[in-house]
């Protein structure tokens, strides 16, 4: 049975700061417990089946938050109280004007132009995203002690001011399906709102540090090491004839030593000798000695 590794997460030595592994598992608890409890309250707000579903966790400048957000959805500023940054409840357009339809009692989601909401609209939203913030306390408990509110309305992601562009954010990414209509979300919180509340803060690595940490890192990752003789070369009917007992020579003198390979890389030469009772290689050249 062939195991399936999970995929390689592709790290950027331009933005190093990242969550420490252990707080990001706290953070995505908290943001899955959100997702249940939200989805749950808009059940009971828009009259249809809802489901909200936590899809990813992570931590980015704000600038980073905005630019991968559409040019115009809609994004409702989180004030919070003695934190300089807000946080941001971003959601389409045409999702948030699906869930005011069936609000007001509509069966089935009517057309939803491409436009910015109405008061009445803005009205019904707040309500949600009010709603929402009370499910946001109580999953995150101890670790959201500041309070949050709901401020005003953004529509367009690049001249919303919720941050400076450099200030780090902890965005939770969510699937939101309500009725048959599926959309995707993103809630940002400020870093400094968050992570005092987690213990040590996510330590702050330059990238000239990042090549040194990276260099010690792959000091202590293990590595196969073999000696190797001087290949043969010989012909397939030759292979296909081998049989038990037949000797292959090889075109290795006795007095030449044999190659070091790390992962089958040369790195050096090497003569046979023993260690106790395990045969063993002396290293007479590395490969910095090694004539070019």
């Amino acid at each position: 049975m062939t195991e399936t590794l999970p995929a390689p997460e592709v790290y950027d030595f331009a933005r190093p700061s990242t969550l420490a592994r252990e707080h990001a598992r706290v953070l995505e608890l908290a943001f899955e417990t959100f997702a249940r409890q939200w989805g749950t309250q808009l059940t009971a707000k828009v009259r249809a089946v809802s489901q909200v579903t936590c899809e990813q966790v992570q931590m980015t400048t704000y600038d980073e938050y905005a630019a991968s957000l559409p040019a115009l959805t809609g994004m409702v500023l989180l004030p919070i109280a003695d934190v300089v940054p807000k946080g941001v409840l971003q959601v389409p357009l045409d999702a948030a004007l699906t869930w005011v339809s069936h609000a007001l009692g509509a069966s089935k989601p009517l057309p939803t132009p491409d436009r910015t909401f109405t008061p009445i609209e803005q009205a019904l939203v707040r309500k949600i995203v009010e709603d929402a913030l009370d499910d946001l306390r109580y999953s995150f408990g101890g670790l959201l002690a500041h309070d949050v509110t709901a401020g005003g309305f953004q529509f367009n992601s690049q001249f919303a001011q919720a941050a400076q562009k450099g200030d780090l954010m902890i965005v939770a990414s969510f699937t939101i399906r309500v009725g048959e209509r599926v959309a995707p979300g993103t809630l940002a919180l400020p870093a400094d709102a968050v992570l005092p509340q987690l213990g040590e803060a996510a330590a702050h690595v330059t990238p000239a540090d990042a090549r040194a940490l990276v260099d010690a890192q792959l000091a202590g990752v293990p590595v196969g090491v073999s000696l190797r003789f001087a290949p043969a070369t010989v012909l397939p009917s030759q292979v296909l004839r081998l049989a038990v007992g037949d000797v292959l020579p090889l075109p290795h003198p006795q007095h030449r030593p044999l190659t070091i390979a790390v992962d089958g890389e040369p790195v050096g030469t090497a003569a046979v000798g023993a260690n106790g009772s395990r045969l063993a290689g002396i290293v007479v050249t590395t490969t910095s000695e090694q004539p070019a």
